[in-house]
């Protein structure tokens, strides 16, 4: 059966393989969307649902060289896409030119520009002041709703959205979705999202992808949250009240480990885990900066094995930078502790701490997801069959020793940020820096990252970790750093 040509977008019969794989990341799929559809593309996190967006947009094989056949296509003349990693969406250094740009690929007239910049921000929630700001200096969220901003800019006819909030806090997620709404009415959405709650009366269609890349499901939200929910949980796909199920006894991870006897242990509000153990982390009077300016400050706090300290705060407060400091990664002044003694330079801060950044790319530094885990423990282990089962064994438990020969970059976000944690974790450090280390998860790889954080907890490890997500501060912290303006406050 052909495609329906008064279709938005489309594809039949798709077939597609990334270089170097054996397997066919899709085979003969096909799906058509109609103008002003708003379709939400649910999956296990890997399946292909980036991929297909931007087989849908065109970006393949256009731009991304991929080995790819179909019978039919249409690719929208006038479409746009917000990328599930901001920081490959921009082509120029600041934010007003970033705009600029597009607006002169419309043959917008200069005189225009300013006003028209300034509306797309404000939209956004972007103040002004922030046009002539250099882009690299933002926070991940504050570049995620500039990359929603050149997309109005762009007045697309169809947008693609590969979750376009997954790096905002909950005030960030219902503006950028009041605004995707506002301006939507007459426009095709294709949108892949793990935060369903914020989307799922937005769509009109529910399509989901197994995790070979099959369309398993495909109607109405209610037709497929109602008749296919065990089917979601099977596959670790988030759906209304997953959180409610996940409390129970049935869990969906599958990467849970047994308490270790004797371990540390504390319930969430309870100090009884610290009341006898020293610090593993002490600040006072500590700042982080950039250049000259603080943008970090922290009055008192101590950090004690088995805590997990949850950081909060809106985008922009001073999370990311809370962590970079903490590794030496940007300039600090005052007290800083580690394990007793005063923090030196970041290669001996790693001795102690594993960090986990919020772009994951930023820390690969091999070929392979295989070498990748490896070189953090190639001078601990000298044997190379030690070493061997003790890498494979990780992989296999983030869901990754299949992909174990691809480069790191061929991953999907939320495997990226699966081996990021697999490299941090793996010299069993006595305190873990993670800066949103679940976004871009399903639900099933939330959890089982979350259970095993909570086993590493248990045993000991200091936990310190950035989030957006209340469901996680609310279930498994035991403590939680508000930050509001660059100022770190001890929540009781």
């Amino acid at each position: 059966m052909g495609l329906d040509f008064s279709a938005a977008a489309g594809v039949t019969n798709l077939r597609l393989k990334f270089p170097g794989e054996q397997n066919l990341l899709f085979q003969e799929l096909s799906i058509s969307v109609r103008k002003g559809e708003k379709l939400l593309l649910l999956g296990p996190s890997g399946c292909g649902k980036s991929t297909l967006l931007q087989v849908l947009s065109g970006l393949i094989p256009a731009a991304v060289e991929v080995p790819m056949k179909c019978d039919e296509v249409i690719v929208p003349e006038r479409s746009g896409v917000v990328f599930q990693d901001p920081d490959t969406q921009f082509c120029m250094p600041f934010a007003d030119e970033e705009l600029a740009f597009v607006l002169e690929n419309r043959r917008i007239p200069r005189e225009e520009m300013p006003f028209r910049i300034r509306d797309c921000l404000a939209h956004v929630g972007l103040a002004e002041a922030i046009a002539g700001m250099p882009i690299q200096e933002m926070s991940q969220g504050m570049k995620q709703r500039l990359a929603v901003a050149t997309v109005l800019a762009a007045e697309a006819e169809v947008l693609f959205l590969d979750e376009p909030t997954a790096l905002l806090d909950e005030e960030g997620t219902a503006q950028v979705w009041d605004t995707i709404r506002n301006i939507s009415a007459d426009k095709t959405l294709i949108i892949v999202e793990h935060k369903i709650s914020e989307v799922i009366h937005e769509v009109d269609r529910v399509a989901v992808l197994s995790h070979t890349g099959e369309i398993i499901a495909d109607g109405t939200p209610d037709e497929v949250f109602s008749t296919q929910r065990e089917r979601l949980s099977e596959y670790g796909i988030w759906y209304p009240g997953v959180w409610t199920e996940a409390a129970s006894p049935r869990l969906l991870s599958t990467a849970s480990a047994e308490p270790v006897i004797g371990a540390v242990s504390c319930l969430k509000g309870s100090s009884s885990c610290h009341d006898d153990a020293s610090p593993v982390l002490e600040l006072s009077g500590f700042a982080g900066m950039r250049g000259r300016t603080d943008v970090i400050r922290v009055g008192e706090a101590k950090v004690f094995p088995g805590q997990w300290i949850g950081i909060t705060g809106a985008n922009g407060a001073g999370k990311s930078s809370l962590l970079l400091s903490m590794m030496g990664l940007l300039k600090t002044d005052g007290r800083y502790e580690v394990c007793e003694r005063t923090a030196g330079r970041t290669e001996q801060l790693a001795e102690n701490i594993g960090f986990v950044f919020q772009n994951p790319e930023l820390q690969f530094v091999t070929n392979s997801v295989y070498e990748e885990v490896e070189y953090s423990i190639f001078f601990d282990f000298p044997d190379a069959e030690q070493r061997k089962t003790k890498v494979r064994q990780l992989l296999d438990r983030f869901g990754l020793l299949k992909l174990e020969d691809r480069h790191p970059y061929q991953l999907s976000l939320g495997q990226k940020r699966r081996l990021s944690i697999a490299t941090a974790i793996i010299r069993e450090p006595k305190v873990l820096l993670l800066d949103e280390p679940t976004f871009g998860q399903d639900a099933r790889n939330t959890f089982a990252i979350l259970d095993l954080l909570e086993s590493l907890r248990r045993a000991g490890t200091a936990v310190i970790m950035v989030t957006h997500d209340s469901e996680v501060v609310r279930r498994y912290c035991t403590d939680e750093w508000r930050v509001r303006n660059g100022r770190v406050e001890l929540c009781s």
